[in-house]
């Protein structure tokens, strides 16, 4: 759902505590969540039951370590258009959204168009998904950042008071 059309979850003490602990770790046991949030585990059920339902806990996934897999580059991919009809933006998300590498991509304010977060092996695989990316959509300039260090990475939201 987009942000437009949502409606803003009131989040209490507790349900702050919840998600806090949720987002360090969600494999705990209910028993664990609720002895870290301090209360029992029944209430606590109830209200990851509620973030559920009302989306404000969208999935629980596993977080892989893109090294141990052998994906040690990440480019930030600079992406800008001369075309902004609607056939070419759909052409152009479905193209971004099918490719695995991409883990983020985001339409910008400003003279960048999109901006792309895409994870690989290396330079020639980053060449790879480039050549294919342009055989798809036709695309103005593409400028691509090799990040040279991962400083902070989290999942993590800081939750509203």
């Amino acid at each position: 759902m987009s942000a437009d059309n949502q409606t803003v979850f009131r989040l209490d003490d507790t349900d702050r505590k919840i998600l806090s602990v949720l987002q360090q770790d969600a494999t705990l046991s209910l028993d664990e969540v609720a002895a870290r949030v301090g209360t029992s585990k029944t209430p606590v059920w109830n209200r990851i039951r509620k973030l559920r339902e009302a989306g404000v806990i969208r999935a629980e996934v596993a977080i892989l370590d893109p090294d141990s897999l052998g994906l040690e580059a990440c480019f930030f991919v600079l992406v800008r258009t001369a075309e902004h009809d609607q056939d070419w933006a759909q052409r152009f998300l479905k193209t971004v959204r099918a490719r695995p590498e991409v883990l983020e991509a985001h339409r910008l304010a400003g003279d960048i168009d999109y901006i792309l977060k895409v994870r690989v092996q290396n330079a020639r695989a980053y060449d790879r998904f480039y050549q294919a990316l342009i055989s798809q959509v036709r695309i103005h300039n593409v400028t691509a950042l090799l990040s040279m260090e991962e400083i902070k990475a989290t999942t993590a939201l800081p939750l509203p008071a």
